[in-house]
């Protein structure tokens, strides 16, 4: 939680003043008390017209009495307070009225709240007051200011006169990318940096600009003659196919290209087309139309041909995982094939177009088809066997083959002996010379044979232990599997001998996607960085970039409005967009574009546009890049006495798992920190610029014990900032766990889901059916809790009833079902839970499973798909994905209401009580003493 902190103008050491968030801070006169918005949850700040319990509310707080008293009760928002002159009134920003406007209450009686401006349809910013009552404000672009007793609001006409922003252009350099290809030549190597299409050198770094666009490209794809280039770009405000081909036959690659023909391959329409790859003989170019259809232009009639219906397509990001088989009379393709979003399987399709034939049919995650070089049998990768996550991301998974034919896969599964006899004997017929001849004879690949009966009997895993999996693919002779798999941090690239099953590491920290030559002579590996290995074997070699790119700053921004535009169009859950005049919106805010001239500002206007969806899981977030200038502070992992006005620092508690938190270490409460490396702290002086860039380094730290007049030194490495915050974070888990345990005599158990991600399960898992499973029941904290995907994985683990007892000779060992909860619990909720922090205590109310304690969770149950923009600075996100109630309501702006309503009082937080959580063993308790049939579930 936000605390609130003072310091002096003169600088010097802060002193706390609230241990609760507070914001807006306006002082009283008399500077006894001051007013403040408070701040429940992490709600984008740009959201409007939602009414739910994480809406801002205004307060005062008496700095005497330290009693905080709250004046707004109102569903929605209020915030922005601001004393009138006489502190007899105050005003505030409420969008009482349907939009952000001014409001006046009396400060002895704020339920007698009026409205001071009258706008609409945009929301009313910024207030501030002067001395004489003046009030000035934004709105929609513009400074207002409302003089003391005037009826109407007057805009100030601004003008600024500047020259040309300094940042209009910006000159690049271009050393990495993304959507890397590889040329069938095996020299070049196309990529994607800031939107813009590059080709590099694989032998040579030099490296030449291909689209010279302020809108995005992607996807590109080399043709059979190495000198045209496909691409999908977003241009006109749609997605279009164009090529790029090398005009002068002197020149001989792209890198060295002086002149490029770029053309459209169909018309500016309303149909989107992405994703080009052409087929092995170069005649064609299967696309992906609308997001959700497979497509195939025939380049020398022009004509397409429709090859999927797009009727089970659920990408919501326009991107298809398919590939052209080996003959090109194939299409390999991950597809949900049996209404289970997200879990996808592989299926087959003829390239002339049919029904998809589900080849894999499982329930769980398989896809990215890679062909085998003879086609006759396609890899893919699949989290069957991995290590199961409980959070529907991040399990591990394995390279799996299915085997198109039974003399394909009769073939595979011969030992090497049987398989020596099998060539002897091929030899002896005749066919082996016969297949060489035909071989020289055509280059072109055999006709694949697809016997699809019994083929879920030809699927095989490959990889013999499962991992964190990025690419892999088979070599020429399809005799050996290259994968890149990591165990840890770094990607390795391993070989596999599919038929000895000997598996070894090639290349250590250098895996990534790997993708041959069209020879398959020279292997790639496109992850930290680009790297090449003759053969697959050989010794690394880098491919380094070296290209540049001119930057225009204002088009760019000009693109990536219009991209957030579209994409919130096309992609938002619920087509109505909650109502909402998308386009009218956007005309508003774009002609804000010409006057931003840095990032920070166009984040801020992107996410006030967005806000207008009052939707959660959106808004657009600048992240400055990181600098080796910038500050960054250690901890000593103490927390020190704000009352203490002497030198140093007063250690008030050590922090447990922290630097002096050790065996070898004479750190106590009642200690004093006199020198950091030497220097002293005097006092009232700010000690953070002591322990600037310290984490990790040795630091000398001298201490004094004022009760035994010692003094020593000890040498610690302090820790970052973002260590110490997971070390408080278990600090308030334990002493929850421990206000459980005494308020229940030892009656209730207690876990807190941090997340709604696979560590926090198995955390929550570990606790309660080990340390908590002689408890008679569990308290289930999710206060504080951003989400992740664990709904169905909470409900099965709470809604388990007991219906046998394990007895051994006459002891009873274990209860049934011994991997569920069966006993009774009790949930825990704040206005601060967040999407699937709203979606499990959803779930577990709807079910019954328990009582829901705390306060209202504001209705965030949505997916999202986090756009990293153009910009790599910029993210803005989309919910893509609604939740929908038998009663056909959706989730969404719908808010969950506890069964017993408690909140804590900002007083008796500061003071370690947990009113919630009392409320929470109270109930539980309750429950559990009830008469059996008078009981919850």
């Amino acid at each position: 939680m936000e605390e609130l902190y003072r310091v002096s103008i003169r600088g010097g050491r802060y002193e706390r003043v609230l241990g609760t968030p507070a914001q807006w801070i306006c002082l009283g006169n008399d500077g006894k008390s001051f007013l403040y918005q408070d701040r429940k949850g992490g709600e984008n700040e740009w959201r409007k017209h939602h009414t739910s319990s994480v809406a801002r509310d205004i307060w005062n707080y008496d700095t005497v009495s330290g009693k905080h008293t709250r004046l707004t009760t109102w569903e929605g928002e209020d915030r922005n307070p601001r004393y009138s002159p006489d502190n007899r009134s105050v005003y505030f920003l409420s969008e009482r009225s349907g939009s952000f406007n001014v409001w006046n209450m009396p400060a002895d009686n704020p339920s007698e709240a009026r409205q001071v401006t009258f706008f609409k349809t945009h929301p009313v910013r910024f207030l501030t007051i002067s001395r004489d009552g003046t009030l000035c404000f934004g709105y929609n672009g513009e400074i207002y200011t409302l003089d003391s007793g005037s009826p109407s609001p007057r805009r100030l006409d601004v003008k600024i006169v500047s020259g040309e922003p300094a940042d209009k252009y910006a000159r690049l350099p271009v050393k990495e990318g993304h959507d890397v290809t590889v040329s069938p030549d095996g020299r070049q190597i196309a990529f994607v940096s800031r939107g813009e299409i590059f080709v590099t050198s694989a032998a040579y770094n030099t490296t030449r600009r291909i689209t010279t666009t302020a809108e995005a490209e992607e996807n590109p794809d080399f043709a059979a003659d190495n000198r045209t280039l496909a691409y999908a770009s977003e241009r006109d405000g749609h997605w279009n196919i164009y090529t790029a081909a090398i005009v002068r036959d002197e020149d001989p690659d792209f890198p060295n290209a002086t002149v490029l023909e770029e053309k459209p391959l169909f018309k500016a329409g309303k149909t989107d087309r992405t994703c080009p790859k052409y087929s092995p003989d170069g005649k064609e170019l299967a696309f992906v139309e609308d997001r959700c259809r497979l497509m195939v232009l025939n380049l020398a009639s022009g004509r397409t041909r429709r090859i999927t219906d797009g009727e089970r397509a659920y990408s919501t990001d326009g991107n298809m995982d398919y590939a052209w088989s080996p003959d090109g009379k194939w299409f390999a393709l991950s597809y949900t094939g049996n209404r289970h979003h997200p879990y996808s399987d592989i299926g087959l399709v003829s390239a002339q177009g049919g029904p998809i034939r589900n080849i894999t049919n499982t329930g769980y995650f398989d896809r990215q088809p890679v062909w085998s070089p003879d086609g006759n049998a396609i890899l893919f990768s699949s989290d069957r066997y991995g290590m199961r996550s409980h959070a529907s991301w991040g399990s591990l998974h394995d390279v799996m083959i299915v085997y198109l034919n039974r003399r394909a896969y009769e073939t595979a599964r011969m030992s090497e002996e049987e398989y020596a006899f099998h060539k002897e004997a091929e030899k002896r017929s005749g066919k082996d010379c016969e297949t060489k001849d035909s071989e020289k004879e055509s280059d072109s690949p055999k006709d694949i044979i697809v016997e699809l009966d019994g083929i879920e009997e030809r699927i095989v895993r490959l990889t013999p232990f499962s991992g964190n999996l990025r690419g892999y693919t088979l070599d020429k002779k399809g005799e050996h599997l290259y994968y890149s798999m990591s165990y840890g941090a770094a990607y390795d690239i391993w070989q596999l001998n599919l038929r000895s099953r000997e598996n070894k590491a090639l290349h250590k920290g250098l895996g990534g996607t790997l993708v041959w030559d069209g020879r398959m002579e020279t292997l790639f590996s496109f992850g930290r960085g680009m790297k090449k290995f003759k053969n697959g074997t050989g010794a690394a070699e880098t491919v380094q970039p070296n290209g540049v790119l001119q930057l225009d700053r204002r088009a760019e921004r000009a693109y990536m409005f219009d991209r957030i535009r579209r994409q919130e169009r096309e992609r938002f859950y619920e087509e109505s967009m909650h109502g909402v005049d998308w386009e009218a919106m956007c005309r508003n805010y774009e002609r804000f574009l010409p006057h931003i001239t840095n990032d920070y500002d166009f984040a801020e206007m992107a996410s006030e546009l967005l806000g207008e969806l009052n939707v959660s899981h959106t808004g657009c977030r600048y992240s400055r890049p990181a600098s080796p200038d910038d500050d960054a502070t250690a901890d000593l992992g103490l927390i020190f006495d704000f009352s203490y006005r002497g030198d140093g620092l007063l250690v008030a508690e050590v922090v447990a798992g922290a630097p002096f938190d050790r065996a070898s270490s004479d750190v106590e409460a009642g200690d004093i920190v006199e020198r950091i490396n030497g220097r002293e702290i005097p006092a009232g002086a700010d000690f953070h610029p002591l322990l600037n860039h310290l984490a990790g380094q040795r630091t000398l730290v001298s201490l004094y014990r004022p009760s035994a007049g010692k003094r020593w030194d000890e040498t610690v490495v302090p820790i970052s900032q973002g260590a110490l915050s997971k070390l408080l974070y278990k600090r308030w888990v334990k002493r929850r766990a421990a206000d459980v345990e005494r308020l229940s005599n030892g009656r209730l158990g207690y876990v807190h889901i941090e997340s709604m991600g696979d560590a926090s399960f198995r955390t929550v898992y570990a606790d309660m059916l080990g340390r908590y499973n002689h408890c008679e029941g569990i308290v289930v904290d999710t206060r504080f809790n951003g989400g992740g995907r664990l709904h169905e994985d909470i409900e099965i683990l709470l809604s388990g009833e007991k219906y046998l007892t394990q007895v051994i000779r006459g002891k009873e060992a274990c209860d049934m079902p011994s991997r569920r909860w069966n006993k009774p619990s009790v949930m825990l909720t704040c206005e601060a839970n967040y999407s699937n922090a709203h979606g499990t205590p959803w779930v577990y109310q709807y079910r019954k499973i328990g009582k829901v304690v705390g306060m209202p969770v504001p209705g965030t149950m949505t997916s999202v798909s986090w756009e990293r923009l153009q910009n790599p600075a910029l993210v803005f996100g989309i919910p893509v994905v609604g939740y929908r109630t038998a009663s056909g309501a959706y989730l969404e702006n719908s808010q969950l209401e506890p069964d017993v309503v408690v909140a804590n009082t900002p007083e008796l937080v500061v003071c370690g009580r947990d009113e919630q959580l009392e409320q929470a063993v109270k109930t539980l308790l309750e429950q559990i003493d009830a008469p059996a049939g008078h009981r919850y579930r």
